[in-house]
């Protein structure tokens, strides 16, 4: 169980430190909206590059802050209902529920994958007028589906336990 709870702590960490290194994001991609926001509407004068930027730095804070929240408790669920149930039947809704979750993040990876390494493979660009890479961004869905999916098996696990002995483990 020791093993098993070390483990557990290095996933979370990862979760927590891949969630917070990308939370960086947020700055810059709030001052290229405003950006965005002051030229278009004050001086006439729209950016050709800030809605593409914005769109490809959100998906990025997206998909890799899923493991994050994840690890945090913060994915939305029927919070009224299940958190006024005692953690023994939260545990085993969340056992219950965990099959979809593992189709969701399969096919995720699996489809992201390939749409990831085709836009490697192609080093493939945007069609807009300053055509940033794609690739980089693509590459960002099959590392958040991983680590996601980590962070899946560790709550499926802790959820076993709980459900199984009553208390929470590591």
């Amino acid at each position: 169980m020791r093993v098993l709870g070390k483990v557990f702590h290095i996933i979370d960490m990862i979760s927590e430190w891949s969630g917070k290194l990308v939370s960086f994001l947020l700055l810059p991609l709030i001052a290229f909206i405003m950006y965005d926001v002051l030229m278009r509407y004050v001086f006439n004068r729209p950016t050709d590059w800030a809605h593409e930027l914005s769109y490809l730095m959100f998906g990025t804070i997206w998909i890799i802050g899923g493991a994050y929240a994840l690890v945090k408790g913060s994915h939305v669920k029927m919070e009224v209902i299940y958190n006024r149930l005692p953690l023994r039947r939260r545990a085993i809704i969340d056992l219950i529920t965990a099959p979809l979750f593992f189709v969701f993040i399969g096919i995720l990876l699996w489809k992201g994958w390939d749409l990831a390494w085709s836009s490697v493979l192609r080093l493939e660009h945007s069609n807009s007028f300053w055509s940033p890479p794609l690739y980089p961004v693509k590459m960002m869905i099959p590392l958040g589906a991983f680590l996601l999916l980590l962070q899946g098996v560790v709550r499926f696990i802790r959820d076993a336990i709980i459900a199984t002995t009553g208390r929470e483990a590591a």
